[in-house]
């Protein structure tokens, strides 16, 4: 029996393929959850089990777009603390954040998988490493907002072991113990973590920081993630101070320090790598360890600009990340590709830092690699996994440029007229398929409420 098709034609295509092929005017055939072909001109004639066709005539496809670091939970925490560095806010936030439990950590990745998925996401993942005491089962929690979207999903799951008590940031009763934390995280691999080539759902080891986390849970996590063949992801040389802290408590600079606790690795991506000499990114390269960039609450968070160029041309993997909705209110990927661009030619590359072209790249292809899952999504390939989106550049916003990547990682934010996960449509027309939008912004606020009423009486 021939599998169900979906022709889509009559569009730009941009594949972000290792040769970035483009099309002016192609096509792309799905083929159950798979890309079956993507050409130039229309779809070739006389094919079965087509089940619906695509006149996408004014629109750009694109692989779906790739979100290598977020944290879903402060979507609830939106707004605070806006004029802060990242210390300052963090000091700020975690008395607020000690205290979410399950249905509030629900209703937050129920608004941040909404925002990112309406806007082209197709890969999503999240850091979650606030764990308080009696708190529920956060883990299912997001997991289970993640399958309601119908995005494809990595959680890291995060941990801190270093209080208050112990020089650490956050509250004593929001760490868990090294055992714990190790025991939780074996135990969300064993439940959730899928390693088939179509996978939903997939889990990495994450202990949260440098600041917030011991030496020995960072060495014991690597040896956890590599026994059960997971990745392995946290926060690294985000700011001056954490490099300073380094320094003072390790006598050595983050990248070194990670370097000797085995958290260097093809199987690593670390978030920001704000603060990163030359050797930094040197041992980067040679290891293959990846990197979110999240332009936007590097400069929310006054955290300065990442070596994007440098890292690249040193074949670094760089992905894009939105971060926590508590440093980038938006919450959405599209600002992060125009920001990318943006801000990297604001350092000493200037205006060769990055192209359009390399903007995508980084929130496509980019992201899948950093995600350890370039051979099967990120770009428009045939065998890839059907993870792709339609963009509406025939409008006001965008009619009268005529390059559609310009348009779309230059100009306003596109209209996605339909993504697709896996051969299945999530979003049409700019609205979510699969859960009502109204319905979770009404929970998010509810959330945000409860929220802010208990940590003011705390």
């Amino acid at each position: 029996m021939a599998p169900q098709r979906i022709v889509i034609e009559n569009c730009a295509v941009a594949t972000v393929d290792a040769h970035d092929t483009e099309y002016a005017s192609g096509h792309v055939i799905l083929a159950g959850d798979r890309i079956e072909a993507v050409g130039e001109g229309r779809a070739p004639g006389g094919l079965d089990g087509v089940v619906r066709r695509i006149d996408a005539t004014g629109h750009l496809v694109t692989p779906g777009l790739v979100n290598t670091h977020h944290h879903f939970y402060q979507w609830i925490t939106r707004g605070l603390a806006t004029d802060h560095n990242l210390f300052d806010w963090l000091v700020a936030l975690y008395p607020t954040w000690a205290r979410i439990d399950e249905d509030m950590v629900h209703a937050a990745a129920q608004g941040s998988l909404a925002m990112m998925a309406r806007g082209g996401v197709t890969l999503a993942m999240d850091h979650h490493y606030v764990y308080p005491r009696g708190s529920g089962d956060l883990t299912g929690a997001i997991i289970r907002a993640a399958r309601e979207t119908g995005v494809r999903f990595t959680l890291a799951r995060g941990s801190m072991d270093r209080g208050e008590s112990d020089g650490g940031l956050p509250p004593d009763f929001a760490v868990e113990s090294i055992d714990d934390a190790l025991a939780a995280t074996e135990a969300a691999i064993d439940e959730y973590h899928d390693a088939s080539f179509d996978a939903m759902t997939q889990v990495a080891v994450a202990p949260c920081s440098p600041f917030s986390v011991t030496t020995e849970l960072l060495r014991q996590g690597a040896e956890l993630a590599r026994r059960k063949g997971v990745r392995l992801h946290t926060h690294g040389s985000e700011t001056v101070e954490e490099e300073k802290f380094c320094h003072e408590l390790f006598g050595m600079g983050p990248t070194d320090y990670f370097e000797s606790t085995g958290w260097l690795g093809q199987d690593v991506w670390m978030a920001h790598c704000v603060h990163m000499n030359d050797s930094d990114i040197a041992a980067f390269a040679r290891t293959g360890t990846g990197v979110a960039h999240c332009p936007s609450s590097n400069a929310r968070l006054a955290a300065g600009i990442a070596r994007v160029p440098d890292m690249l041309a040193a074949g670094v993997p760089v992905g894009l990340g939105v971060d926590g909705t508590a440093s980038n209110e938006s919450g959405e990927l599209h600002t992060e590709l125009r920001n990318a661009l943006l801000v990297n030619r604001l350092g000493p590359h200037r205006e060769a830092a990055l192209t359009a072209r390399q903007a995508l790249r980084l929130g496509t292809y980019g992201g899948a690699q950093v995600l350890g899952r370039a051979q099967q999504t990120g770009s428009l390939e045939p065998g890839k996994l059907a993870d792709l989106v339609l963009w509406k550049l025939d409008t006001l916003a965008h009619a009268s440029i005529a390059d559609p990547v310009a348009a779309l990682v230059l100009g306003a934010a596109a209209p996605v007229t339909a993504s697709f996960v896996g051969g299945r449509q999530i979003v049409a027309d700019g609205r979510l398929l699969h859960v009502d939008e109204d319905a979770v912004a009404r929970s998010t606020r509810e959330q945000a409420q409860r929220l802010a009423r208990i940590a003011a009486r705390a």
